[in-house]
């Protein structure tokens, strides 16, 4: 284990992150495609995916939010995550083969749980693509553990 993991108290309410960027490719979509076996239209058609609102195919909205996990990671210090206890979350904008989205999130709430080893970390998340517009944001509310 890293020795920069950070525990629930060390972790403070107001801290504010931002992920470097991540485009997102063709060969993703593929492969996202292939893992959950999502082959809408809407990811995997190019020719029909012209003739419509969007003009070309768009990224699913699971895949981005996988991607905003990641990007987290890269932004902040490992936390000791026990494990993720809810989701809140909006697509907001579809993102599209080459666009590059960054992740803006910060520490909005904690709170002691009952186990006394561990406590929740609540994160506004924000997901912008390459011209800052607001793609899918919401809240994920993490168990952290507590250093003993």
């Amino acid at each position: 284990m890293s020795e920069q993991r950070r525990y629930f108290h060390e972790i403070p309410v107001g801290e504010e992150y931002e992920s470097p960027g991540r485009t997102v490719t063709e060969s993703d979509l593929v492969i996202f495609s292939g893992l959950t076996g999502d082959y809408n239209v809407l990811h995997t058609d190019a020719e029909f995916m012209k003739q419509s609102i969007f003009g070309e195919r768009i990224a699913h909205g699971l895949l981005c939010l996988a991607i905003q996990s990641g990007l987290f990671n890269r932004a902040a210090t490992e936390y000791a995550t026990l494990g993720l206890a809810g989701l809140r979350w909006k697509f907001k904008a579809p993102v599209k083969i080459g666009d590059t989205i960054r992740l803006r999130a910060k520490v909005a709430a904690k709170k002691d749980l009952d186990k006394p080893d561990r406590g929740l970390v609540t994160i506004e998340r924000t997901i912008v693509n390459q011209r800052d517009e607001v793609v899918q944001q919401g809240e994920t509310d993490l168990i952290v553990e507590k250093r003993r």
